[in-house]
């Protein structure tokens, strides 16, 4: 009975033992935690709800700004001896811009010597009968006659005067030439004449434009379909061929009522800052319209995603032991900004530098 009681405990020690040994170990699982050192290396920003942003792209050139603009007219008829600019050239306060020889200049001396006569013979006539009457010979009317003809001998000699110092004054000669000078500082942004070239005294037009380029337009074109998209006030941001990766800030300046009925667009014009004078007039601008609509949407910094696999992920950061994987939709990218859709809620910070290590150490942490 001893020997069976015996035996029955010894089997019951083994196979206890063998289910114990037959359990499997329970690992200890890690977790990833982000290091003093590595912490200082990353950025975090929030995810915000902001007004979604819509762009619109124009095609557009660069003019001078027509409001701050100097035109040179001619001050008379004739024929330009010399035209001392061009296009395009930069000219100082007085400089020559051309020299016209004109029979009215001509005209105008020789007026102004008939003048000087008639007023030296009035002059003398005044004398004489100043004399006469101080004498008791001349009467007062015959007096106050000569001094009449010396007053209108005087202003007929002012009025030439008057009209050769509109016309140029010390820049014009006796023999009808004047000389056309640059009012202000700038540049010559349009130029109507060349050497050789007759002016008509009654052609009415200017021969140069100068503007000094601190501030230009830009006039663009808007398609029917984009026409609600662009309002007056609207920032945009304006490209240039020959500064690659600048841009260059302004607001629509003014929007026209009615359509091109050539090539069924509507014209814009936006006014740029050009302290400078990179901007020159002609050259072709691509403008950038950013408007907001009413809509509000989730929105993180573009810097923030990361796409893989043909999706796109943000690191979303709690605390150094407490990070995550989220998977984001993107609906639009402005700039900087990009609107999404999912995946994180307003409020979350999110890593946006060096994310990219961080997502690869969550992914490789199990």
């Amino acid at each position: 009975m001893k020997r069976i009681t015996l035996a029955t405990v010894l089997m019951a020690l083994i196979t206890m033992t063998a289910c114990h040994e037959a359990q499997p170990v329970k690992e200890e699982t890690k977790k990833f935690v982000l290091s003093d050192s590595m912490a200082k290396m990353i950025t975090l920003d929030t995810v915000e709800n902001s007004f979604i942003a819509n762009e619109t792209s124009l095609s557009g050139e660069v003019s001078f700004n027509e409001n701050n603009v100097i035109k040179v007219f001619p001050r008379g008829g004739g024929q330009v001896v010399e035209s001392k600019v061009t296009l395009g050239d930069k000219v100082t306060e007085g400089q020559v811009l051309a020299i016209i020889r004109s029979a009215d200049i001509a005209g105008n001396y020789a007026d102004l010597k008939s003048a000087n006569a008639d007023v030296a013979i009035a002059k003398r006539q005044f004398d004489n009968e100043n004399s006469l009457y101080k004498g008791g010979i001349a009467s007062e009317r015959e007096l106050n006659e000569a001094k009449q003809n010396l007053e209108k001998a005087n202003a007929a000699k002012n009025k030439i005067e008057s009209t050769l110092s509109i016309n140029g004054g010390q820049n014009t000669t006796s023999s009808g030439t004047y000389v056309l000078t640059s009012p202000i500082n700038g540049y010559i942004v349009e130029k109507k004449v060349n050497t050789g070239n007759f002016i008509r005294s009654d052609m009415g037009d200017y021969l140069f434009t100068i503007s000094n380029l601190k501030d230009v337009w830009i006039n663009a074109n808007v398609f029917e379909d984009d026409i609600s998209k662009v309002k007056e006030g609207y920032d945009v941001d304006v490209y240039t061929l020959s500064y690659p990766g600048k841009s260059f800030k302004g607001k629509i300046d003014k929007l026209s009522e009615v359509l091109d009925p050539t090539n069924k667009t509507m014209k814009v014009r936006v006014r740029l800052d050009n302290p400078e004078g990179l901007l020159k007039p002609s050259m072709f601008a691509k403008v950038v319209v950013t408007n907001e609509e009413e809509l509000k949407s989730l929105c993180v910094p573009t810097k923030a995603l990361i796409n893989q696999d043909g999706k796109s992920y943000v690191v979303v950061y709690k605390s150094n032991d407490n990070m995550k994987i989220a998977e984001v939709g993107v609906t639009r990218t402005v700039d900087d900004k990009t609107f999404i859709s999912g995946g994180v809620t307003q409020g979350d910070k999110l890593i946006v530098t060096n994310q990219l290590l961080i997502f690869q150490q969550l992914l490789d942490t199990p």
